[in-house]
């Protein structure tokens, strides 16, 4: 594990050179501060410390709103693009209709990741999807998701009661990007009740639960883009995975 609890910005990893900047995607929420109560951006700040101590500097990419730059123009100005966890996707996007358990959609925040993911895979951004993160990466490549993991035959539970994560063990496959990063199997933390279904063309899964829901994924080629059902940034221990996402900036920059 990388212990980086007293990385700052003169001590963090890559302190003497340029650190990749690393654009994180949030949620529009109304928000109360004082006497104000009004729309905000809204992403947890374990995300903004995890990519921080990971050695990039994290800038938040909230949905734009209509009339704003296109996806690829926003991500020409970051080196890469962590989709944070969040609600589910609405299942419209893969041609479903919404489960009962469903999460009320989030429609600017679905289509602005879409939008990104699509522009990131396009220009060769490298990309790291966390939970909702990973099954928006399968649906804007023509995946679909379970939409309720429980009503799988033998599923454990992947999350526990609300706000409580899961801790279990995921097995990765040998020679992919998470196998690298954390070897053949972890022990992380997780929180979702969907998962990726039918795996699109060029997406494959790289790392399983023990009950066989897939808990990574990652695109085919050289790029790097990748998705985990699990939190890192429940974990600021482990900087491993994101730490592989920030190395993957610093190389493409150097192409």
């Amino acid at each position: 594990m990388s212990g980086c609890d007293d990385a700052g910005p003169d001590n963090g990893p890559d302190a003497g050179g340029r650190r990749p900047v690393v654009g994180i995607t949030t949620y529009v929420e109304r928000a109360r501060q004082g006497v104000w109560d009004v729309a905000a951006a809204y992403l947890q700040y374990d995300y903004v410390q995890l990519v921080t101590r990971a050695g990039g500097v994290p800038v938040l990419l909230p949905p734009p709103g209509p009339g704003a730059a296109p996806a690829g123009e926003v991500l020409a100005r970051v080196d890469a693009l962590v989709l944070a966890g969040g609600r589910d996707v609405d299942a419209r996007y893969y041609g479903a209709e919404p489960h009962p358990t469903a999460d009320p959609p989030a429609t600017d925040r679905d289509q602005w990741e879409l939008a990104l993911t699509r522009a990131a895979l396009d220009d060769g951004v490298p990309l790291l999807g966390i939970c909702r993160g990973a099954q928006v990466l399968a649906v804007a490549l023509g995946g679909t998701l379970v939409q309720h993991v429980p009503d799988l035959p033998g599923a454990r539970a992947h999350k526990h009661g609300p706000g409580e994560f899961a801790s279990h063990t995921v097995r990765t496959v040998p020679g992919s990007r998470v196998a690298t990063a954390l070897g053949a199997e972890a022990v992380v933390s997780c929180y979702h009740h969907q998962a990726v279904e039918r795996l699109p063309d060029g997406l494959r899964a790289t790392a399983h639960a023990e009950d066989g829901v897939v808990e990574g994924v990652e695109v085919d080629g050289e790029g790097f883009a990748v998705g985990v059902q699990w939190h890192p940034e429940q974990t600021l221990d482990d900087l491993r995975l994101v730490e592989s996402l920030v190395q993957a900036a610093r190389e493409q920059e150097e192409r």
